[in-house]
């Protein structure tokens, strides 16, 4: 099926509303960050150490002199063969960290996983950016609620993915959010490009036309290179 086809007038006059409505969403979406600007933060008393490209590090370390750092809780488990594939996408839209370091900003992936499975998986997705630091043996996790379940029972653990913004003050870190679920869709733009489109994301839970193509959620979606043709 095809969405309903009408006169250029018609179909500017359509398209004037929706745009109209995006700008009110916009405007929303402003407030909603106004709020979030303002929200209390926690303190970090706790040592986390983490080993990356460099050698092991600490989480001050993670912020590269900088005041401000945002961590991708990639769902990678110690014992898993491949890294997330929900996580692989938002990682396939992250870019050139320039711009956010320019803004006083560092981004980091952190999983559970040993740093060579970590830099492998890396290697296979051919990915440059961001940085991924291995919290292999940390309690970092659990602490930030990316690891749930009973740490004396792995084979009851569950991964968790998520993203975490931290503000240092001196050699002080503060936790200021933390977001899962879909709240990380607005880190990715791969989402965002498909909801411009007649067709959406074509899953089930939208309210699209009858007879629009759907699927389950979460269903169809691979590593980019698990397409095939």
């Amino acid at each position: 099926m095809l969405p309903e086809i009408v006169s250029k007038k018609e179909w500017l006059s359509a398209l004037e509303q929706q745009v109209d409505r995006e700008k009110a969403f916009t405007r929303a979406r402003d407030e909603l960050n106004a709020h979030r600007r303002r929200l209390p933060m926690v303190k970090i008393d706790k040592e986390y150490s983490f080993v990356g490209p460099s050698g092991t590090v600490s989480l001050l370390d993670l912020f590269d002199g900088r005041r401000q750092l945002i961590v991708y809780h990639f769902m990678f488990a110690p014992e898993w063969p491949a890294g997330c594939d929900g996580c692989s996408w938002v990682v396939d839209a992250m870019t050139h960290p320039a711009h956010l370091n320019a803004r006083d900003t560092s981004i980091v992936l952190i999983s559970r996983a040993p740093l060579g499975k970590l830099q492998k998986y890396q290697e296979r997705m051919e990915w440059q950016y961001p940085n991924w630091y291995s919290s292999h043996g940390s309690d970092f996790n659990r602490d930030m609620g990316a690891t749930l379940g009973d740490p004396d029972n792995p084979t009851r653990m569950r991964e968790r993915h998520g993203v975490s913004v931290f503000l240092r003050d001196g050699d002080s870190i503060y936790r200021t959010y933390f977001n899962g679920a879909r709240g990380v869709e607005y880190l990715g733009s791969l989402w965002t490009y498909l909801d411009l489109t007649p067709y959406g994301r074509q899953e089930i839970w939208e309210d699209s036309p009858a007879g629009w193509p759907q699927t389950e959620p979460y269903t169809w979606n691979r590593r980019h290179d698990e397409y095939g043709t």
